[in-house]
């Protein structure tokens, strides 16, 4: 049944979806909720998806898609695993919100804090923008200070004075800065590129009495898959810890992603702060961010930070986070994730030198990102050198057979332990293909 309705949707088909789409653009800005939806870097009006299951989605027209979107990470069980779904189901007849405790909330905390090193204490929100945002405010806080340092092509939400260079739909289109921020809300952002460790040295050293707190994406997932080089973030560790700088990891992607503590297990470098977002709601909106205990009871209703929110730890995001953290516990998850990454992208490697490609693949965990350009990516300006007209049609190539990847050049694709051996070597089969009309 699978292999007859993976195909390219047909003229009448088509036809529905474009008209979805401009009904969409009547009553909503682009069509889209939010623009890394869109697929004006690729050509093209976006697909409208009726359901997923598994590794697979399924557009509006029937149509069968192998999906390594994964609704940008969340999803590393696959779509509508039936043991996180049922505890929804469970978690809805008992109501949907209280704004008041919940025995949950405290359950889904305590794995938090038992998973992630650098947590003792943690604080629900509803998204990863929410978190890195009051992480910085709760830092500027404890320290006192107002400055903040990020890297080139990392995202940590459209807080505005986060949204410079800032990677993903930002770098997608060209706009590294957003309209609508004054130019006072950016003032205290320091940039640095990305893996610049004697950038980073020369501007704290120069400037660590007005510096509350650095932000990284440990792994970052918004500019592609981009490594931190050797001893990059102890770097970072030592430096901050010199000079009593808050170190924030934004591990909204690669939190619970590349290991079940996260990068900061992964590396073995441990932050005073951690956003965390995607996974831990099992694919419903949930965002939380948590650190070092007398850092945290900086907060309202214990400290002078004041944070909050009506739907923070809301029973039915908390009831699927917490199915979703118990089955990743498990032993051997990570292992057999990374094993059957390690082998997609030792194939999809394969195939750009045999057919003479230039592509780079970066890959950690279960993500990875298919730059097409031939050196190095180390950071936004090389991960910017990529051909994205190369990409587009690469993308529009392997859609009409069947795989369905994230519609930038400058994201990230996930694996989810839905993808079978099937699935990866249709992914090889197709890349191949498509590939070879790039030449």
């Amino acid at each position: 049944m699978a292999s007859q309705i993976i195909r390219e949707p047909m003229a009448l088909e088509r036809k529905v979806m474009d008209k979805l789409f401009r009904e969409a653009q009547k009553y909503i800005p682009g069509g889209v909720n939010s623009p890394v939806r869109a697929f004006k870097a690729v050509g093209g009006d976006p697909l409208f998806i009726e359901r997923g299951m598994g590794s697979k989605v399924y557009d509006t027209s029937g149509s069968e898609f192998i999906d390594y979107v994964s609704s940008w990470g969340p999803l590393i069980l696959g779509h509508s695993h039936p043991q996180v779904t049922n505890q929804i189901r469970e978690a809805l007849q008992k109501g949907t919100s209280f704004g008041a405790p919940t025995p949950g909330e405290t359950e889904l905390a305590r794995m938090i804090v038992q998973a992630v090193p650098g947590i003792e204490k943690v604080r629900l929100v509803n998204s990863g923008t929410e978190a890195a945002m009051s992480a910085i405010r709760l830092a500027r806080g404890y320290t006192g200070r107002d400055k903040i340092i990020k890297f080139e092509g990392c995202y940590h939400g459209h807080a505005d004075y986060l949204l410079v260079k800032a990677g993903s739909g930002a770098t997608t289109f060209g706009f590294p800065d957003s309209a609508g921020v004054p130019q006072d809300f950016t003032r205290n952002t320091i940039l640095i590129p990305y893996n610049d460790i004697t950038a980073t040295e020369r501007v704290v050293k120069e400037n660590h009495q007005e510096i509350a707190a650095i932000i990284i994406e440990p792994v970052a997932g918004n500019m592609g898959v981009v490594l931190p080089g050797d001893g990059f973030l102890q770097k970072l560790r030592d430096i901050t810890r010199k000079y009593g700088i808050v170190l924030v990891f934004d591990e909204v992607i690669s939190g619970f992603r590349i290991s079940y503590g996260g990068a900061q297990q992964y590396f073995g470098v441990i932050p005073d702060l951690t956003c965390l977002g995607k996974i831990i709601g099992g694919g419903l909106p949930v965002g939380a961010y948590g650190g070092k205990k007398e850092i945290m009871e900086y907060l309202s209703p214990l400290g002078p930070v004041y944070q909050a929110g009506t739907l923070s730890g809301n029973p039915i995001a908390v009831a699927a986070g917490i199915e979703t953290l118990k089955i990743l516990s498990q032993p051997g998850i990570y292992e057999k994730l990374e094993q059957r990454t390690t082998n997609l992208v030792h194939s999809l490697r394969e195939n750009g030198r045999k057919l003479k490609v230039d592509i780079y693949i970066n890959h950690i965990g279960s993500m990875f990102t298919v730059f097409f350009c031939p050196d190095k990516v180390y950071d936004y300006k090389s991960a910017k050198k990529s051909d994205e007209k190369q990409f587009a049609h690469y993308f529009q190539g392997m859609l009409k057979k069947g795989i369905y990847l994230p519609c930038s050049q400058f994201e990230t694709n996930f694996l989810s332990l839905a993808h079978s051996r099937e699935d990866i070597e249709k992914t090889i089969k197709t890349n191949y293909e498509t590939l070879r009309t790039l030449k």
